[in-house]
């Protein structure tokens, strides 16, 4: 039987259970993405509840489980998640006026900006710090996806987003997004679309660390 090797990319919550960012499998042809997710199971029985509200995505996007992978395909199995670029993942501090520098032009006249903070307090217990993870090549291209998105949905002159990843102490950014329309209303409306899409969508994962444990948001079973 003819064989396919394809790579798995490992984020967050999957990536500690399994203890590696990156495997390579040689797998049967015609192998699906749910049945290489099964293959993992199968040998980190750990995963098995995780599994069952996992993403698939193969090559950067997300797909069925009856996809068949190719050789050469990048595979992530993508747990739930909490992305001068435009859309950009990065690990350095992040600042509003950079952003409103980019989307301002003479066309609009309103912008409004999100700014998400890490906070002390989560669940009832005190936060530490937050560690933040990202699958940076895709989230960056579901970033600009959204954006385009908002663009046409709201007819905006401009929208950027950042996101942070890597370890953040209490109230340091973690996020900010900013959007230029003609106006106010519009650039509300967008702004609030955007945060939540975000967080729906784009593969970025938050651990909170407090003070006895911790845990990834989105999930709690590993």
């Amino acid at each position: 039987m003819s064989r396919t090797d394809v790579r798995v990319k490992l984020f967050a919550s999957v990536r500690e259970i399994v203890g590696q960012r990156e495997v390579t499998l040689e797998v049967p042809d015609g192998t699906t993405a749910g049945e290489l997710l099964a293959v993992f199971v199968a040998r980190y029985p750990r995963l098995t509840e995780l599994a069952a509200c996992c993403r698939l995505v193969v090559n950067r996007q997300y797909v069925e489980p009856t996809t068949v992978v190719k050789s050469g395909d990048e595979v992530a199995f993508v747990p739930p998640v909490s992305g001068g670029e435009l859309f950009e993942v990065t690990e350095g501090p992040l600042s509003v006026e950079p952003l409103v520098q980019e989307v301002v032009k003479d066309t609009i006249g309103a912008v409004v900006t999100f700014i998400g903070v890490v906070r002390g307090f989560s669940r009832g217990k005190r936060v530490r710090f937050l560690e933040y993870e990202a699958y940076k090549e895709m989230a960056e291209e579901k970033l600009a996806e959204l954006g385009a998105e908002v663009k046409q949905k709201w007819g905006l002159t401009e929208i950027a987003i950042r996101h942070r990843v890597g370890h953040l102490e209490i109230g340091e950014i973690a996020v900010v997004i900013a959007v230029a329309s003609p106006h106010r209303q519009e650039a509300f409306e967008a702004c609030e679309y955007a945060i939540n899409q975000l967080k729906k969508n784009v593969p970025v994962w938050k651990k909170e660390v407090w003070e006895d444990g911790e845990v990834w948001v989105g999930w709690e079973g590993a």
